[in-house]
């Protein structure tokens, strides 16, 4: 089903279009350096960060995957929002970005070669460079799926459509481009898209309402966490708090290069803490966006009177289009481009994220590191633009393979459980103890991202069964990735501080700035309530305790 959009919509979406890429033209001037080029000059404020940083995680994954998570899920999906995100961002914040912006890296696997050696960077290098371009095709793939949704164009069009915008504005403007697009993007997803959530509710006659016309397994957060039959996640208390709130939240916030880059552009320490802590007021804030969208679908589709339904694609339904066809059903001419334009580019705040932080970690981590470790810096400017369209490329491949998943958040979070969630037992042991080595580094990485992957495969083609992973007879998809996460970090955790035990560790004297107790502790007393990192992550954490008290 397509809908027949007015001249209206289409010079909306015109509009936008036309003035990502005017940006990226226009800041092409101001990226002359790698500096410019891959951090943005670092000279950013603090709430220009951190709108950047949230708005780079507000791609294909919360708008699209969100609301179709929720289809299916219910209320649990709020459970990525604030268990799996709050108390990972503040940890940054607070404790981990000291030693990120001190060192003058370029990217999380630089720290590693600071704080390691270069085969774990090496080695962290390939499996973040596979990682984003898999979830740049997700974000391809959500662009696509909106554009055939409302105009009907074949897949084809749609990929290289969506593809060929964002490979534009990230080559000639790189991060800085990115970042200012991605502030822009940011208004726009919150202005396009929270009339969907009012209308919805007006509809259905009321939040209460929508409330008391879902299942018990899908309208709370907690309560219904100790059996896992209870919940439509079917996991238990235990394996949220482990696998997500504990190994992917602070797997991916913390160790994910693709939202710490932004902060690494803050112009200070102070702005670069700041960063993750006001991203985290907004991002408590999306479940209104877009949980509640698609509870609201989900209401709608059981009402044999409203005649809502999802696309099916190839006889399964396509959770991921509940967010499009609520679009259509309630807004106007003209509202509706200003819709499909803030899909669009919430879209294309996830992809230009994911390439820009791709273009640095293969220049600065692999390409300088491995194959060519002299040049000029204006040659690794060109290598940089090359790799954005090289990835972008790469993306419209892996963006086929992200079609065939029926969710793409199942897809997402499988993903992270390979690379995140063993890479943060390795950044949380190599900064808070000097006592692990390079060795324990590197086989314990290697072991995590293994065993992950491996466990993977072995539910996927039916050698195991996923409850073995679990500890339980129920087992979803998300309940999967949630324990096997939490596996792969444990495993990880487990041989690295084995080797480590075993090898020879570097001398004190080499590790200041990189582990706790040997870099300088950041004084904020002289600084008013609001402008202390230390404070405002106390306010924001909160904030978080009691919105999981009102929805337990």
């Amino acid at each position: 089903m397509t809908l027949h959009i007015t001249w209206v919509d289409w010079l909306v979406i015109g509009i936008y279009f036309a003035f990502v890429l005017g940006i990226g033209f226009y800041l092409r001037r101001f990226t002359r350096t790698g500096e410019d080029f891959f951090i943005a000059g670092r000279r950013n404020s603090a709430w220009v960060a951190g709108l950047a940083f949230l708005s780079a995680n507000m791609g294909a994954l919360e708008l699209l995957g969100m609301t179709g998570n929720t289809y299916e899920y219910g209320m649990f999906v709020a459970h990525f929002y604030w268990i799996g995100a709050i108390p990972a961002m503040l940890f940054l914040a607070v404790y981990m970005m000291p030693f990120y912006y001190s060192s003058k890296i370029h990217s999380v696997p630089g720290y590693l070669k600071l704080r390691f050696d270069e085969k774990t960077r090496v080695l962290n290098a390939i499996a973040f460079g596979v990682m984003t371009l898999l979830v740049s095709g997700i974000n391809l793939y959500a662009m696509a799926l909106v554009l055939r949704t409302f105009l009907g164009w074949n897949w084809d069009a749609c990929m290289w459509i969506s593809a060929g915008t964002v490979a534009v504005y990230v080559t000639l403007g790189g991060l800085l481009s990115a970042i200012f697009t991605e502030i822009v993007q940011f208004f726009l997803i919150w202005f396009g898209l929270f009339l969907v959530s009012v209308l919805g509710i007006i509809e259905i006659g009321g939040w209460q309402e929508v409330f008391n016309r879902l299942p018990d397994s899908m309208g709370a957060l907690w309560s219904t966490s100790t059996d896992p039959a209870n919940n439509g996640m079917q996991v238990t208390w235990l394996g949220v708090a482990l696998g997500l709130g504990f190994v992917l939240s602070f797997g991916y916030w913390t160790t994910d290069f693709l939202v710490v880059q932004r902060a690494f552009s803050s112009r200070d320490l102070r702005s670069a803490r700041m960063t993750p802590i006001i991203a985290s007021f907004f991002k408590m804030a999306l479940p209104f966006i877009v949980v509640i969208a698609g509870l609201v679908a989900w209401v709608l589709a059981r009402d044999p009177g409203t005649g809502f339904s999802l696309l099916v694609e190839d006889g399964s339904v396509r959770y991921d289009s509940a967010l499009p066809m609520l679009i259509q059903r309630y807004y106007p001419t003209g509202l509706m481009g200003l819709g499909v334009t803030a899909l669009l580019a919430g879209f294309m705040a996830g992809q230009a994220g994911n390439i820009s932080a791709f273009n640095t970690v293969w220049t600065y981590d692999i390409y300088r590191a491995v194959i060519r470790k002299k040049a000029s810096d204006a040659h690794y400017v060109r290598m940089g633009r090359a790799a954005t369209v090289a990835g972008i490329l790469l993306s419209v491949v892996t963006a086929y393979w992200a079609k065939s998943f029926p969710s793409i958040m199942d897809y997402m979070q499988a993903i992270f459980s390979w690379v995140n969630a063993p890479l943060f037992a390795t950044m949380l042991l190599g900064m808070f103890f000097a006592r692990i080595t390079s060795a324990g580094a590197f086989w314990g990485l290697i072991a995590g991202m293994v065993s992950s992957f491996s466990l993977f495969l072995a539910v996927k083609f039916g050698w195991i069964s996923a409850n073995l992973i679990t500890l339980s007879e129920n087992a979803s998809p998300m309940a999967a990735n949630f324990w096997r996460a939490w596996w792969a970090w444990l495993i990880c955790f487990t041989v690295t501080i084995l080797i480590s035990a075993f090898t020879k560790p570097r001398p004190k004297a080499q590790l200041a700035g990189l582990v706790k107790g040997l870099t300088p502790v950041p004084r904020d007393e002289k600084l008013r309530f609001y402008q202390r990192p230390g404070a405002m992550a106390l306010a924001a954490l909160a904030v978080f305790v009691i919105l999981n008290l009102i929805f337990w």
